[in-house]
């Protein structure tokens, strides 16, 4: 069936060529993601928003690729994904070849085709973009696509491995987790990840809503490790549970620490204890992972009907569209810079606008309110004006004094940052941390101050993207095999 699949796909490629040589491929217009009606998809929490795009949409984009000489949109990848190969492979209809070529660097690429800023990374790299002023390549929407087609159509390819006994210990299921895991399986090594939780993938899984990254995807990606050898181990706390020297003396002799920033961060403004209160995640954490918003289950949330969400990051925007599809009649942002500072990803804000919400840039909480039984009632807020720029190369912004102003509401969501947690450096007095309580590693290895520790995501970075925290994973990867390849041979 397959074979058909591809002959078939490979004819339909081939007669396509033909009409797109040269400057005809710069003519093509750049596809568009089809997506579900927003008016319909703010009722559905665990239904994908983008469609992803069919096999002819696919094919023709994939002829745009201009197969440049010196790619600089793999540079800008920050696991550095053979971009050119896997489109051509699309372009001449071998699908599963292009999905093989994503496997060789990704562990995730279904994920990352969903959820990596790509408009950032690779595609801001693109020919098109830089040379022609025209759209870059969807490279993500193809990304998607290749990772997709292998998932219903075939079966991703289990390389042979050379076991080499030595066991390596991963704490942490999220995404840097997931791509160290893979690259160390694949190197030959006995590799476990050791999860908190009571499921696997970390922010993956209670971190980012289903509408924009579902559970199956996910959980197809984890099985793909699984075929793989890679072992996993759920609510198991690594330094409570088992310390690193009990697993030490079970004959682990590298560990990996991507733990997480799972610590909130709060404005420590008046009345931010009060009910009705949350940091962003927990809110997500309860909706996505311990189906709070379901009736029949034991773990509530309460559903507010005016929710006010404080940030302009991906995690503000993933929590003020929950609050939507929770049956919010009024949902908001509120951001003290204005929409061209918003850190958040261009395709969640249009999104989040298409589905109503409500954007109060230039603005900034300054005190909240209660009702009588000490639940949040209002909010009050400030106006904002930008001055010069900060650290962050964002303009700073300044409150106008007297502008200040009250909303009305009965639910907020702080969604202004995280900290790194700090379990692991509390178990571990010689493990070098900084300031901020993120774990000092060698930049190109990822390697700590003990040596046979290594680390990579939220616990080094303190906040970092899906695919920034994969390519710490797969730097980390392949330092932990110098070093114990030096060490014990293999």
């Amino acid at each position: 069936m397959e074979d058909r699949i591809e002959r078939r796909d490979q004819e339909w490629r081939k007669e396509l060529r033909l009409k797109t040589k040269g400057r005809e491929r710069t003519a093509i217009q750049r596809a568009e993601m089809p997506m579900m009606d927003p008016l319909e998809r703010v009722h559905y929490q665990d239904r994908e928003v983008n469609i992803g795009l069919d096999l002819n949409t696919a094919g023709q984009e994939a002829t745009r690729c201009m197969d440049c000489v010196n790619p600089e949109c793999v540079t800008g990848c920050p696991v550095n994904i053979d971009i050119p190969s896997f489109i051509k492979n699309i372009e001449r209809g071998e699908i599963l070849k292009a999905a093989g070529v994503l496997r060789e660097t990704s562990a995730l690429p279904a994920v990352c085709g969903r959820v990596c800023p790509q408009e950032k990374q690779c595609e801001a790299h693109c020919f098109y973009l830089n040379k022609l002023k025209k759209p870059a390549v969807a490279i993500g929407y193809l990304e998607r696509f290749a990772a997709d087609y292998e998932r219903e159509h075939g079966v991703a390819e289990v390389p042979e491995i050379k076991k080499n006994g030595i066991k390596v210990a991963v704490i942490g299921s999220g995404p840097s987790s997931l791509s160290f895991a893979g690259s160390m399986i694949k190197k030959g090594y006995d590799v476990t990840v050791f999860e908190a939780l009571h499921e696997i993938g970390g922010v993956l899984k209670y971190g980012i809503p289903e509408f924009r990254l579902p559970n199956n995807i996910v959980n197809s990606e984890l099985e793909n490790l699984k075929k793989l050898g890679v072992k996993f181990e759920k609510d198991f706390l690594v330094g409570r549970t088992s310390s690193f020297e009990d697993l030490k003396e079970e004959g682990y002799k590298g560990f990996f620490v991507a733990s997480g920033a799972g610590l909130p961060s709060f404005m420590h403004i008046p009345g931010e204890n009060f009910n009705g209160i949350m940091s962003s995640n927990e809110y997500l954490t309860r909706v996505n992972l311990m189906n709070a918003a379901k009736d029949e289950f034991d773990t509530p949330v309460f559903k507010g009907k005016r929710v006010v969400v404080v940030g302009g990051g991906n995690t503000a925007m993933d929590s003020v569209r929950t609050s939507k599809r929770l049956g919010a009649d009024k949902s908001m942002i509120v951001y003290r810079r204005s929409m061209n500072e918003m850190p958040a990803r261009l395709e969640e804000v249009k999104h989040a606008q298409d589905e109503g919400i409500e954007f109060n840039t230039l603005t900034n909480p300054v005190e909240y309110f209660a009702d009588e039984k000490g639940h949040v009632s209002r909010v009050r807020v400030q106006k904002m004006e930008l001055g010069k720029a900060d650290a962050s190369g964002r303009r700073r912004p300044v409150p106008i004094e007297g502008s200040e102003y009250d909303i009305d509401t009965d639910m907020v969501v702080v969604a202004v940052g995280v900290s790194p947690n700090p379990l692991v450096p509390s178990v571990l007095p010689n493990l070098k941390v900084s300031k901020r309580g993120t774990i000092e590693v060698n930049e190109e290895t990822m390697q700590s101050s003990i040596p046979e520790l290594f680390a990579g995501g939220d616990i080094v970075r303190g906040g970092a993207t899906v695919i920034l925290a994969m390519g710490d994973g797969r730097r980390a990867a392949n330092g932990m095999d110098q070093y114990l390849t030096e060490k014990y041979g293999k």
